[in-house]
């Protein structure tokens, strides 16, 4: 089975290549880099989903959208039990809540912190709320990851892949305050198949 990363550097991507490489599961990649001034991705990713955006996972010619998506499939196919709780148990229900957690409520303040803060002066009346909006969201995660640094049971699971990325963001901005999380994001890049996928991925700004 032929399995294609489009990988865009610096992004949230790179956990996609986590993953695979925590399951063990060969792939290929296909780098694509951001525009040096905008930071953009380039106009070739659009040859291969409309909206130009990454990640996309490739099987067998098959294009898959969406982190959580893409993270879901992997862990069902892949996962030979693991990664996934018991389906029907709450611990489900719960990893469910979070993988959309992940890129809905979480990522809209980290987003809408990215694009106002270019704008300056004209931004600034809209940063109270937006930093307001962050504290709330990276508080809310650091309260409910548990003792065993996971948060949701006590071993890894597509959640602490797809909540990787608001906490690696939390642990930049404010690791003081938010120091669950920020061990979270340092015990995740010290496992050997976060480094092989970071080696292979490029450079990260985690990192």
């Amino acid at each position: 089975m032929a399995i294609v990363v489009h990988h865009l550097n610096n992004s949230r991507s790179q956990r996609v290549l986590w993953l695979l490489e925590e399951l063990g599961v060969d792939y290929e990649i296909r780098h694509y880099q951001r525009d040096a001034v905008t930071n953009l991705a380039p106009p070739e990713l659009k040859a291969v989903h409309p909206l130009g955006k990454s990640p996309l996972l490739e099987i067998d010619g098959r294009v898959i959208e969406e982190s959580g998506a893409i993270v879901q499939v992997l862990c069902e196919r892949y996962g030979n039990g693991a990664w996934l709780p018991e389906p029907g148990s709450d611990d489900a229900l719960r990893h469910l809540e979070l993988m959309h957690f992940a890129e809905g409520s979480a990522m809209t303040p980290i987003l809408l912190n990215l694009y106002v803060a270019r704008l300056g002066e004209a931004g600034a009346p809209l940063m109270p709320r937006i930093h307001e909006q962050l504290a709330a969201h990276f508080g809310y995660l650091e309260s409910i990851l548990r003792p065993s640094g996971h948060f949701v049971g006590d071993d890894w699971t597509g959640a602490d892949v797809m909540l990787s990325f608001p906490a690696e963001i939390a642990a930049m901005q404010a690791a003081a305050t938010y120091p669950g999380l920020a061990g979270f994001a340092a015990a995740i890049h010290a496992r050997p198949a976060w480094q092989a996928a970071r080696a292979k991925g490029g450079p990260y700004f985690g990192t």
